[in-house]
């Protein structure tokens, strides 16, 4: 079966084939790093590293960029809030992405390309568009993309230019760079007294930054070529960012940029959009000193990358024992090392999951298929390919019991010494102390299992 990706540009679902064979080149966009990353953020990469994997699990060489903005005017806010230079902020947090990244399990990318070291392929561009017609300098300094100037513009979003022009303001504001049209956007801003030297660069339009648009379309220019197979990031940038990063590339370099544009939705916490106003807005940090981070990955990949996610402890807490499921049948006996065989028939609906627009919650179906045989009939070989088949969506490599006591409150030692109290209660046939003991570690999350051969506990 071939591979059939949902373009987001041309809303249907479309075999995939790549500019060069046996080679995929995606750009997903990244991080703004002037916080910690939040669950959007989680869902997002997870999603897209799925997708990388399968891509390598079905033969293609990938190379994968996903950028990094370290320029922009929150990260300029809140390291003049901080008293601490841009550099010193976002570097402290692309540290803190990649601790949070790593957790969960995902895969670095190729490439990881911060805005700053590219705002010369980003003048170069803007150079370009200014040449062509395209682009403009305002009386502010500002440099703006003539919108109406570029034929394709709405194409993404499916929005017409009089429906985007319905929800703009009609006068247009000298404060907002002069534009000549409400409907441009900023491709250039021209410095400002107030702003740090080290966000300041020369340019033929004078002292300034770039917006946030052009750095996307400068980088996977650079990266990828002016044209690529797959450009993805979250429902919420398909407009405006990603609109305008076809207007800036295909503008200026004359081709279609990417041949499939895919979106991860959007993640609700307790039926409602997460949002700092709201005060429901949770950081990956938040999240994992509540969960382990495999249950939070597989909270995520059990759900359609295109789906809304609705986070909450109650859908955290279904995750983690639908994921223990798994582990308890792994744990019975040794996997075998298995080279999948796409032709075994749990492995090929697995596949054939996958390739209908990486459909993770029904090849995650395929896993727990797996988990009832090996169930009813113990086999290293079964446990093997179950193993194997979770390692493509980055899932159950850990030791089973490792996992169970994953995200336990005590620490080994500590638990270790209330079941050696409890067994020498028990042998005092102390039993209200044994009791008590057991009523203690549940209450901090650790239940016991009691067998022949002694006890073991496990995170409840």
């Amino acid at each position: 079966m071939t591979l059939r990706i949902h373009n987001t540009l041309t809303r249907a679902l479309e075999d995939f084939s790549p500019i060069e064979p046996g080679h995929v080149r995606m750009y997903v966009c990244g991080m703004t790093v002037y916080d910690l990353c939040h669950l959007g953020h989680a869902r997002s990469m997870v999603a897209f590293d799925v997708v990388q994997r399968w891509l390598k699990a079905s033969g293609y060489r990938v190379t994968y960029v996903r950028n990094i903005t370290d320029i922009d005017d929150k990260i300029i806010k809140r390291s003049l809030e901080n008293g601490e230079t841009v550099r010193g902020l976002t570097d402290r947090m692309i540290d803190a992405l990649h601790q949070d990244a790593d957790a969960l399990g995902i895969e670095r990318p190729t490439h990881e390309p911060r805005a700053m070291d590219y705002v010369p392929q980003m003048l170069s561009m803007i150079g370009t568009l200014q040449d062509k017609g395209l682009a403009y300098q305002a009386s502010n300094g500002d440099v703006n993309y003539a919108v109406r100037k570029f034929p394709g513009y709405g194409k993404l979003s499916g929005k017409s230019l009089d429906e985007l022009q319905a929800g703009e303001r009609v006068a247009v504001s000298t404060e907002e760079g002069g534009k000549q049209d409400p409907l441009d956007f900023v491709l250039w801003k021209s410095a400002k007294a107030s702003e740090p030297d080290e966000v300041k660069w020369a340019s033929p339009f004078g002292a300034g930054r770039p917006g946030w648009h052009i750095e996307c379309s400068a980088m996977s220019c650079e990266m990828l070529g002016q044209s690529f197979d797959i450009h993805g990031g979250g429902a919420d940038l398909q407009f405006p960012h990603h609109e305008n990063e076809i207007a800036q590339s295909e503008g200026a370099n004359g081709k279609k940029m990417a041949s499939v544009w895919m979106h991860n939705g959007f993640i609700n916490v307790d039926n409602e959009k997460m949002s700092k106003s709201l005060g429901n807005f949770f950081t990956i940090r938040d999240v994992l000193k509540e969960f382990d981070a495999e249950t939070v990955r597989f909270f995520v990949v059990r759900s359609h990358y295109r789906s809304q996610l609705n986070y909450s402890d109650v859908h955290l807490s279904d995750a983690r024992g639908a994921l223990k499921r798994l582990y308890t049948a792994l744990g019975t006996v040794t996997p075998d090392e298995v080279t999948i065989d796409w032709a075994e028939p749990h492995a090929a609906r697995f596949k054939a999951a996958m390739d209908e627009d990486f459909g993770s919650p029904e090849a995650v179906s395929v896993l727990f298929e797996l988990a009832s045989d090996l169930n009813r009939n113990p086999s290293s070989q079964t446990a093997g390919l179950l193993k194997a088949l979770g390692g493509v969506l980055g899932l159950l490599q850990d030791d089973p019991k490792a996992f169970a006591q994953a995200g336990a409150g005590m620490d080994e030692g500590a638990i270790q010494t209330q079941i050696t109290a409890r067994a020498a209660a028990k042998t005092a046939k102390n039993f209200a102390e044994a009791d008590r003991i057991r009523q203690a570690l549940a209450a901090e999350g650790i239940v016991l299992k009691d067998s022949p051969t002694g006890t073991t506990w496990e995170r409840g």
